[in-house]
Order: C-alpha cells, then sequence, then structure tokens
C-alpha cells in the first residue's frame, strides 16, 4: 500500500488508547453540519436529476461554466483519468501527492517527477497539484494557462484549493486542462467519498461512461449539493482558518519548527527529525504525518476544537 496520511490504525496499533487526535491529514476537523436527510436519498437509487443539480452547485460553487462531472472522491479522477488516452510521456511536479504517478505507472505511461513547472513542457500529460500536497507551493493562474497550451493535456488538482480561490483554474476548464476539486478535505467529510472533474463535454462524457451510472451515492448527491450551496459557512470557515493557521505556525516556532509550506487546511515544518517528533506527538495520541523523501519534514493538519488545540500545545511545549 502506498504512503499516506489518514493511517490512525497504525497509530492505535503501535501506541495503543483510543482518544486519538488524527492531524495526519488535511482534512477540515469542522465538517459542514448535515442535517437530516430524506428518506428517499438512502432508499432510491440515485437520479440524473439529483446528478444536475449537485453539478450546478459545484459550478456556482467554483465559478466555472465547463461541464463536470462527480465522481466518488478525487482519488477515483486521479484514477480514471490516464485511462482516457493511449499511454505516453507523463511529467509530475513533485514532489506531491504520490497517487498520482501511481496511477499513471499502473495505466501504462512513463512518469517522469520534474521540480520546476517549466520542465514539464513537452509532455503528452503533465499534472500540478496546485496549492501543492504538502509544501504548499502555488501557481498562478495565469502560468498554468500558458502551460496548458505546451504540453498535450494538463491536469490541475485543486483539492486544496478551497479556502484559496485566486489561483483557480476551474472557471478554464477546456479540452486542454482538466480540474481536479475534492470536496470532503475543505467540508470535513471525506468519508462521502465526492470529488470532480472540470473539462470539456467529450472528456467529461468519456469519464462518465468509465465511472458508470451510479459512482455518487444518493446521500453523498444530497449533501454535497446542500452544502457547497451554503455559502455563508464557506466564507466564515475560510476565515476562520486562516486565523488558525497562524495560530498553528506560532506554536510550531515556539517548538523550533520552520515553516516549509501549506494549505488552510495543512502546515508542513522542517524539524530537526520528522520520525522523533511524530512519536514524541503519538505518544500524547496525536497523530501526524512524514515523508519517505523528506527525513526532516512533519505535516499537521489543524485541531477541531479548543481542547484539542490545548492537547496539541501541551504536547509542543512539554515534549518537544
Amino acid at each position: 500500500m502506498r504512503d499516506h496520511g489518514g493511517n490512525s490504525d497504525a497509530a492505535r496499533a503501535q501506541y495503543g488508547g483510543e482518544d486519538w487526535i488524527d492531524l495526519s491529514t488535511g482534512i477540515n476537523r469542522q465538517p459542514w453540519p448535515v442535517p437530516d436527510l430524506p428518506a428517499h436519498v438512502w432508499t432510491d437509487l440515485p437520479t440524473a436529476t439529483a446528478k444536475a443539480a449537485l453539478l450546478d452547485a459545484a459550478a456556482a460553487a467554483f465559478g466555472t461554466p465547463a461541464p463536470g462531472v462527480a465522481l466518488a472522491g478525487a482519488q477515483q479522477a486521479i484514477q480514471l483519468i490516464p485511462r482516457l488516452w493511449a499511454p505516453g510521456r507523463a511529467r509530475v511536479l513533485g514532489p506531491t501527492y504520490n497517487e498520482h504517478a501511481a496511477a499513471l505507472r499502473a495505466a501504462g505511461w512513463q512518469v517522469e517527477e520534474v521540480a520546476t513547472l517549466g520542465a514539464l513542457a513537452g509532455a503528452d500529460l503533465a499534472v500540478v497539484v496546485n496549492p501543492n500536497n504538502p509544501d504548499g507551493q502555488r501557481h498562478p493562474a495565469a502560468a498554468l494557462r500558458a502551460l496548458s497550451l505546451q504540453v498535450g493535456r494538463l491536469v490541475v488538482d485543486e483539492s486544496f484549493a478551497d479556502a484559496s480561490p485566486a489561483a483557480s483554474v476551474t472557471a478554464k476548464a477546456s479540452r486542454r486542462m482538466l480540474v481536479l476539486r475534492s470536496f470532503g478535505k475543505f467540508y470535513g467529510l471525506a468519508g462521502l467519498r465526492l470529488g470532480f472533474v472540470f473539462a470539456d463535454a467529450a472528456t467529461v462524457a468519456a469519464l462518465s461512461e468509465m465511472a458508470g451510472p451510479w459512482p455518487v451515492s444518493g446521500p453523498a448527491l444530497e449533501i454535497g449539493r446542500r452544502a457547497l450551496l451554503d455559502r455563508n459557512w464557506a466564507m466564515a470557515t475560510a476565515l476562520r482558518l486562516g486565523a488558525e493557521t497562524m495560530r498553528m505556525d506560532a506554536l510550531a516556532a515556539r517548538a523550533g519548527w520552520r515553516l516549509v509550506g501549506g494549505t488552510a487546511l495543512f502546515r508542513t515544518y522542517a524539524t530537526p527529525d520528522a520520525a522523533a517528533a511524530q512519536d514524541r506527538l503519538a505518544r500524547a495520541r496525536i497523530w501526524s504525518r512524514v515523508f519517505p523523501y523528506a527525513a526532516d519534514w512533519l505535516r499537521l493538519g489543524l485541531p477541531g476544537n479548543e481542547s484539542e488545540w490545548m492537547r496539541l500545545e501541551k504536547a509542543l511545549t512539554n515534549e518537544l
């Protein structure tokens, strides 16, 4: 299995205990409040009308006129997109979320990880995560649109873009530039498994055919639609997350860590020894993320309430 955050089962198995705070992912720990749902979303097969209503809400929330398809998370999109075309040369801007390169290789693509945006030029398929996971690197929309003219197709993964929409290219999604959006991270409902791809009509139709008739459950269609229409919650959440990232950075600085980068949902720090820092936090039943390619990097999501913040602060102050 590939290396990921969210593996809190492993933490429990190694350290014991049940009262864990899982900060190993970039999932909002103050989720959108799910209301009671009508019975039919549980008992009936998802309808075309419900799918269309969700996509209308997503297009409005993300500010795009481009056609879109709803899938079982951005992860399903990552797995399907490499199979849309005959394999060729793919380049991925890295280091980044490792599923992109893995899915491309599994589909037969020749994959090269490159370190700069310009090095993607000339690829048959190029992938940019923007903002990037785990270092938060951002690229201006104009630079991405220009790059889309220098490659066969460009995939822009905007899974962490909800709180910082200024650099988004979702509004310009097209045949040459496919844009992925995640629902579960910002809305804190990752278990719902909901994500989107925006592109041209032909690409969207091909993805829809590959995904089958019911890639998204009835409850996910309804919850996603309602949440995406709740713009007051989204704006308030973006403001809260912005303030809390500053609080997290201040705590990390007191521990002697240096900010590598991040987004409104996670922060990545350089530490003297990330594995040792993860171990010490785990002894306080706080799970974090380390990376096999950077022995000094440790990533933390944001706590979900004041009790969690206090526990993290105590662990940083007393143990590190």
